[in-house]
């Protein structure tokens, strides 16, 4: 392992702290993981287990993004994994917190110092790939001309959760069948070409979801109207530890709150300020829409907390008037 040190830059030289295995031959790397990381270094030891078991004869090397500039764990145990040979890449700092500047940091990074890579991966730190999970992706990918993959990713609960929560669809994936989609939602199973970053930039998240969440949707939402073509791999399968704190009503409400400020900040975006009051239309039309939408989900699961879905999202997009909304990507923040 080669340990460097230089000032921190957003550039395709090495940004402080840089660590990458021996031997790298970043020409031969035909496909990059990138993995953000924030104070999850148990958790990150096996999302990078999981990709050291990949089954595929590709090419591929990891981008391990430290999200924590002070205590540095998911740094060291990502040093761990690189030292001895069994992942092949490298792992910085970056110094900026929170969600959309770590990822970011990562594609960025990623593309400067792998030039031959075509295909850009991500995967969660609280995350386990399947055993097949990146060849399925850049199969797909090559075989669909496909500019932009995604895959399920499936919830892991503890023994003790709540059985009124685990269907609640804020754990659970957009689609369910393999074949092409108008797009996909998250960056937490998700491949991009190259091409997708040489149009939209090498820093394609829009800073101002940093603590909200939500640059992926809107990243995805810009590709969708870009007219890349999206594609999904029901079989690349990766699972995700909902830790206990997340296995609650609280939070699952808390969640869809979160996903109606989400939802009416990309709208936002898309509309500019002369399209202002046709967002306020449709927050108010989605009202009377989610009471119906939270009947009918009664009815047929019998299961109030999912059904109260939808009414926390409308509720979201109206908190989001009076600017109240939670930013879980800021440090102290429970996420």
């Amino acid at each position: 392992m080669t340990l460097t040190m230089s000032p921190d830059e957003t550039s395709a030289t090495r940004p402080l702290g840089t660590v990458r295995s021996p031997l790298l031959e970043a020409a031969a790397v035909r496909a990059v993981v990138v993995v953000p990381t924030f104070r999850r270094p148990a958790m990150l030891d096996e999302t990078l287990a999981s990709l050291a078991a990949q089954r595929t004869s590709r090419a591929f090397a990891v981008v391990v993004v430290e999200n924590e500039a002070s205590g540095r764990e998911g740094l060291a145990v990502a040093a761990r994994w690189l030292a001895g040979g069994a992942l092949r890449g490298e792992a910085i700092v970056e110094t900026s917190q929170g969600n959309v500047h770590a990822i970011n940091a990562g594609f960025a990074h990623a593309l400067a110092s792998f030039p031959a890579a075509t295909h850009v991966l991500m995967i969660d730190d609280d995350e386990v790939a399947s055993p097949d999970w990146l060849e399925l992706m850049v199969a797909a990918a090559e075989r669909e001309d496909a500019d932009v993959v995604g895959g399920p990713v499936v919830p892991r609960f503890q023994a003790d959760a709540p059985s009124v929560l685990r269907r609640h669809p804020v754990f659970w994936p957009s689609h369910h069948r393999t074949g092409a989609v108008p797009m996909i939602y998250g960056t937490g199973n998700c491949l991009m070409h190259r091409r997708v970053f040489e149009r939209l930039g090498a820093r394609p998240l829009d800073p101002r979801f940093n603590f909200l969440g939500g640059g992926d949707m809107d990243f995805f939402t810009r590709c969708r109207l870009a007219g890349f073509r999206s594609w999904w791999v029901e079989e690349a399968l990766i699972t995700e530890t909902v830790p206990a704190e997340r296995a609650r009503i609280a939070w699952v409400m808390k969640r869809g709150l979160r996903i109606g400020s989400i939802n009416r900040a990309v709208d936002l975006k898309r509309s500019g300020e002369a399209g202002r009051w046709k967002i306020v239309a449709k927050d108010l039309a989605i009202v009377p829409l989610a009471f119906v939408r939270a009947t009918v989900t009664l009815l047929r699961t019998g299961n109030p907390v999912v059904a109260a879905h939808p009414l926390a999202v409308s509720a979201g997009r109206i908190g989001a008037w009076f600017g109240v909304e939670q930013q879980p990507y800021k440090a102290g923040a429970t996420t």
